[in-house]
């Protein structure tokens, strides 16, 4: 008879499962990442809960209407969502703590609660008096909003089979646990576990399942990688949580385009919607100062113009410091390169600092142009006009490459009252009904810097 397994290691990232301790992990290839756990128990019987009445249904038998999708009453989060909640969907939200994670839900239930279908709001670290304190603070709650303090899945499970409620939030993922699972909660198995079933009862009974996941220092969910690949759609809180503003983006979607943000501004009574973010990310910008510049970011559908600041000093030491703050550090590097090699700027004796204003990450290759002349104008101590709108990927040539959506940047810029817009030569074609704001093409960064156009 074989022995039985006293312990099982799995992988934090993918949740591969192996027998013993590796240092790198065959399923995604990352290192040290296996912890150890008690192996879990299987059910005997290769038929163990098979369901004899499953049937495949086809394609063209299953309807579809718009008012399948129910509006969370924020149109910030209805957008990232990708037009509101999904029936039967299982929604991943995470971020820092003290960001707003439960505060964001909770608002959400105040809205829904006004109308017909039961929630569930589910807490395994708050109790029902610390929920309801919280709740006075944002507002009034109707009758349909149901609560309950429980850390145990089984009776969890129980409650909402019994309850049936519309919509259920479980806050958060890392304190659920199941009797069988021998592990302690938040652990890799648990998580999983846990996730599992609520999987099952979301598609199995159509409700809507949010669940809250504390993220790790390195900004990724605490427990398994594989929770993200269960879920529909994973949220992302960003932002200090000393500041006011918030954003959240969708990194994951299965029912909407995904990186879609909205921005949210923290206040007394919670979490209230910023309509316009490109003017919130403005605010504040200095006037007459070199290496302001500001450019047009595509997040999902909607442009967002944001400012980027460059400060370049001649450095005092052996290496050059560079730091890159909401933007790839790595990226800010290369086009450093790409300006000594192309443009003939000494930059490697200089400290360099890049920074987005507002707190948000941009990592879209359309900021590279604006970071280019960001440099170039701290560099030179020369401004650049404060009504010009700059978007372009640039290469190691030099070159500046085409970007998507060069349309809706342009006319997101003309409305925010811009005058002057640098954009790709290669746009210009798609760009030549636009009336009432200059454009600029340029083939390469030679074009900007070389002729003094700018700066």
């Amino acid at each position: 008879m074989a022995k039985s397994r006293a312990s099982v290691y799995f992988c934090q990232n993918c949740g591969y499962e192996s027998s013993k301790w590796m240092g790198q992990c065959p399923g995604c290839r990352e290192w040290n990442t296996f912890v150890e756990e008690k192996a879990p128990e299987l059910p005997g019987g290769s038929h163990a809960g098979a369901d004899p009445k499953a049937r495949p249904v086809k394609l063209g038998d299953i309807e579809i209407r718009e008012e399948d999708r129910i509006s969370t009453g924020m149109k910030e989060l209805d957008r990232v969502l990708g037009g509101g909640i999904v029936p039967g969907s299982l929604v991943l939200v995470g971020g820092d703590p003290g960001i707003g994670k439960s505060t964001l839900l909770l608002q959400v239930c105040c809205n829904l609660s006004h109308k017909e279908g039961k929630i569930l709001y589910i807490s395994g670290e708050e109790s029902l008096k610390q929920i309801r304190m919280r709740a006075d603070r944002i507002g009034k709650f109707g009758d349909s909003l149901s609560l309950l303090c429980e850390t145990n899945l089984d009776t969890v499970e129980q409650v909402i089979r019994r309850e049936n409620p519309q919509i259920v939030i479980i806050d958060s993922i890392q304190t659920m646990f199941r009797e069988t699972v021998s592990s302690a909660p938040g652990s890799v198995s648990q998580v999983r576990e846990s996730t599992g079933i609520l999987l099952r009862i979301a598609k199995g009974l159509g409700i809507a399942v949010f669940i809250v996941g504390h993220v790790t220092k390195e900004g990724v969910v605490a427990g398994p990688r594989v929770l993200e690949h269960m879920v529909d759609t994973v949220l992302y809180f960003e932002g200090d949580r000393h500041a006011s503003y918030r954003i959240l983006r969708a990194v994951k979607n299965r029912f909407g385009s995904t990186n879609e943000i909205g921005v949210f501004e923290m206040q007394g009574s919670g979490l209230a919607e910023v309509e316009n973010p490109s003017e919130y990310m403005l605010s504040g910008k200095p006037e007459g100062a070199s290496g302001s510049v500001v450019a047009c970011s595509m997040e999902g559908t909607r442009p967002i113009l944001l400012e980027i600041q460059a400060l370049v000093c001649q450095t005092f030491f052996n290496i050059p410091r560079r730091t890159a703050a909401g933007t790839d550090f790595n990226r800010v590097n290369l086009l450093m390169a790409v300006l000594e090699k192309r443009a003939g700027l000494a930059l490697s004796a200089c400290d360099a600092y890049i920074t987005i204003a507002g707190g948000v990450n941009m990592n879209e290759p359309a900021v590279d142009l604006a970071i280019v002349l960001a440099i170039v104008s701290s560099f030179q101590d020369r401004p650049i006009d404060e009504k010009t709108v700059v978007f372009g990927e640039v290469g190691l040539s030099g070159e500046v490459r085409a970007v998507n959506m060069a349309l809706a940047r342009v006319q997101e810029a003309k409305k925010l009252g811009f005058t002057r817009c640098i954009v790709p030569q290669v746009c210009m074609e798609q760009l030549k009904e636009v009336k009432g704001i200059e454009l600029v093409g340029v083939r390469s960064i030679q074009d900007i810097i070389g002729k003094n156009r700018l700066l």
